[in-house]
């Protein structure tokens, strides 16, 4: 049995919010295997968004989509009103992302590399450095930023790496399961920064496998499977689509399991 995703009307907030992410009938293929088929994705300003999935669902090639990583092979990408395909240099300013494997130049220390990604956006050095410094110190990066990134462990990386995404103030933060490596004290930390981020009204997209994190802090859930959305909405919109009301672990299974073929 396959499971449709229901009609997508958001919360009342959600729904007159303005839309910072369009997914058009995106697919993509590598070689002969699809790796996303028609998906359409709607998300707004203000919100934690979590797409879940089991492994090779088509969570991070959608979320490299969204960023302009990888091109789909149909359908359209919008970021705050920008299509990334329309040639425009400037249509991907308003995005972060943190990949699931934090990227850090090995040679720098933490503080040099978000100052290349400073100046990469082009922000004001005064203001990057008052946002590092708060974030150095609820991160709790003082110790290790002035150390080569070589050095430093799995944590240490994320923390860097979600600081460079955030230096900028991106509108939408699109993050690959952001909580691995990180102690129970940053993953609080770094729950709050997403939610504070979504009341001034930026976006955040993530993929996770925690699904408690998701239970806890999205607005709004997205369940991918086999490069096929199979459910969207609210965790209350989800129970009833499961028809269950047990906690998201259940939800998801139960979807998942329904829309696997056979």
């Amino acid at each position: 049995m396959h499971t449709t995703p229901q009609p997508d009307p958001g919360t009342p907030a959600a729904a007159a919010a303005p839309i910072a992410v369009r997914l058009s009938g995106v697919s993509k293929s590598f070689g002969s295997k699809p790796a996303v088929a028609e998906l359409s994705l709607t998300l707004h300003a203000g919100e934690v968004f979590a797409f879940l999935g089991p492994n090779g669902a088509g969570k991070t090639t959608t979320l490299k989509m969204t960023t302009g990583l990888l091109r789909p092979d149909r359908g359209t990408v919008e970021v705050c009103g920008a299509r990334l395909d329309a040639g425009d240099p400037g249509a991907k300013q308003p995005i972060a992302y943190v990949p699931d494997q934090p990227f850090v130049y090995e040679k720098l220390t933490g503080q040099e590399f978000i100052e290349f990604t400073r100046t990469m956006y082009g922000v004001p050095r005064e203001v990057a450095a008052a946002r590092l410094a708060e974030l150095s110190r609820r991160l709790d990066m003082e110790d290790f930023l002035d150390r080569l990134c070589e050095t430093y462990s799995h944590g240490m990386k994320q923390k860097v790496a979600l600081a460079a995404a955030l230096v900028h103030a991106p509108r939408v933060l699109v993050v690959d399961e952001p909580m691995v490596g990180l102690d129970p004290r940053t993953a609080r930390i770094t729950r709050d920064i997403f939610r504070e981020l979504a009341e001034a009204g930026g976006t955040v997209f993530m993929s996770t496998h925690t699904l408690d994190i998701a239970e806890l802090l999205a607005d709004r859930i997205g369940i991918i499977h086999r490069g096929r959305l199979v459910a969207l909405g609210t965790l209350a919109e989800l129970r009833r689509q499961a028809a269950t009301d047990g906690r998201l672990e259940d939800v998801f299974l139960r979807l998942t399991e329904e829309a696997a073929p056979g």
